[in-house]
């Protein structure tokens, strides 16, 4: 595989010049404005997600200024990552398992995440996003499954889901659009992305604070 050849997938790239997604590579600066904003408050798992979504911008602005399979290779293994992380944590932090049980939680969730995905690529108008549309979902289980232990985590969760969703349809607009917008849609994946990760940590923290506050 050449690791240095070039790629073009999205709307606003008309050539393999650096600054050639202009839009696409500045509003990666949204995942590291709410990841330093978060940072502060943060502790332990939430911290460590922080770090993570920072992790997303530098990878994403790789991707979108030098467009080769290696920055698509920084642009996505964060994000692989993030999702895992938070799945552990919310095994950990909401449903209360062990160290053990969480991380066979999140196996079983990575699988999903595969099979989802070849679910979604056979589906019309979700192929182009496939791999993700699995996240959403299983962000929504989480919240069913969690609607009266926790509701307003659930409540949360689900808002999460929501505002993923919206993110993932600009995602597969990028192309259908593109003759109408030549900048394309995938800059306001970026933005609402870094809203919902930045509120799914924020549910985490709210949770905690919580806890604390019961615990008097």
């Amino acid at each position: 595989m050449d690791w240095t050849a070039p790629i073009d997938i999205y709307c606003e790239r008309l050539s393999a010049s650096y600054w050639a997604e202009p839009v696409n590579a500045f509003t990666n600066l949204a995942f590291i404005v709410v990841a330093l904003w978060l940072w502060p408050k943060s502790r332990g798992i939430e911290a460590v997600l922080c770090a993570i979504l920072f992790a997303i911008g530098i990878g994403s602005w790789l991707f979108h200024t030098h467009a080769t399979a290696w920055a698509a290779l920084a642009d996505t293994v964060p994000i692989g990552i993030f999702i895992l992380t938070y799945v552990f944590a919310a095994n950990r932090r909401y449903f209360g398992w062990s160290v053990a049980i969480s991380m066979l939680g999140v196996v079983v969730f990575a699988l999903w995440l595969a099979v989802g995905g070849a679910i979604f690529a056979r589906l019309p108008g979700f192929d182009i996003s496939a791999s993700y549309w699995p996240v959403p979902a299983g962000i929504l289980l989480y919240a069913a499954l969690l609607r009266r232990r926790l509701p307003q985590v659930a409540r949360g969760l689900a808002i999460g889901a929501a505002i993923l969703t919206l993110s993932l349809v600009f995602r597969s607009l990028d192309h259908p659009l593109c003759s109408a917008l030549p900048t394309g849609t995938h800059f306001a994946w970026h933005l609402f992305n870094a809203v919902m990760l930045g509120w799914m940590i924020t549910v985490l923290r709210r949770d905690r604070v919580e806890r604390v506050r019961q615990r008097g």
